[in-house]
């Protein structure tokens, strides 16, 4: 019997030696160039390439084509998704299911719909493993996980939101703030969508912010997976201070891939971490 966990490269986890594990890459589509999120990938070479372009830029989600080829050769299937709200990928990851379920009825496959990305949905795929590895069933697996995704949460930082404007996932209005004078926007994901909660000046005030959030929402010392776009000293400095409150802290700092970093951009930050039950 052979498990496997899937993941679209918002994950931010390209490959992984736990675990029967693959990712399928979303994509940041230019008037000049098609970029696929994947190990390949010159990710610096794309951001150079990015600030030259003329006119639109937009991403786009794994096809169902490349669910059913990541299925393949499994026999109990976990998918993990970027959230639902701001992709298409959920809906592809589950008419892939669908499709495949068809044609192999011995196959079992459940799609996790994260309502989140980054360090949020690595947590996840560290939870799907650890109750893979302890030989648990696939049905007490799919429960565990959904009681699991309801414990985890995200937070972001954002010195711009250019990008996430131009693609529709944040109002113009709430973008033209961040980067002016120094201001950060720090917020949350809710329920699926991205939820700016705080404008602040400055990244201390920034990181203040957001283990102060963390705190709120219930974080006492659990993992946490900090993302970070080109800023890797603040994401040291969060973790310090994460640490020394909670010195046993499960603390990983992990870059941002590409679809992560076209979105929280230069100096972007996101935080997935255990806390308490959401509802």
């Amino acid at each position: 019997m052979i498990f496997r966990i899937i993941s679209d490269s918002s994950s931010n986890l390209l490959s992984w030696d736990k675990v029967d594990y693959k990712t399928v890459p979303l994509k940041i589509l230019s008037s000049e160039k098609e970029y696929i999120d994947n190990a390949e990938l010159d990710v610096a070479a794309m951001v150079a390439d990015l600030k030259t372009v003329k006119g639109a830029v937009k991403t786009s989600c794994p096809n169902t084509g490349e669910w059913l080829e990541a299925f393949e050769g499994a026999d109990c299937i976990f998918a993990v998704t970027i959230t639902s709200n701001l992709s298409g990928c959920y809906n592809a990851a589950m008419l892939a299911r669908e499709q495949y379920i068809t044609e192999h009825p011995e196959v079992k496959i459940h799609v996790v719909d994260s309502y989140s990305t980054g360090g949020e949905m690595q947590l996840i795929i560290e939870k799907l493993a650890e109750l893979i590895n302890e030989g648990k069933a696939f049905e007490e697996i799919e429960k565990e996980i959904t009681a699991y995704k309801d414990t985890t949460h995200l937070e972001f930082s954002l010195q711009s939101l250019t990008n996430l404007a131009r693609n529709g996932r944040v109002s113009p209005a709430v973008a033209a703030i961040a980067g002016v004078l120094g201001i950060r926007v720090v917020g949350a994901a809710v329920e699926g969508t991205l939820h700016p909660s705080d404008k602040v000046r400055g990244e201390k005030k920034a990181i203040s912010t957001i283990f102060a959030n963390m705190k709120k929402y219930g974080y006492v010392g659990g993992k946490v997976r900090i993302n970070h776009c080109l800023n890797p000293e603040s994401a040291a400095v969060l973790k310090e201070k994460i640490s020394a409150e909670f010195p046993s802290a499960d603390i990983e700092i992990v870059p941002c891939t590409a679809l992560c970093r076209f979105y929280a951009e230069q100096g972007g930050m996101i935080i997935g971490y255990e806390g308490a039950n959401k509802h």
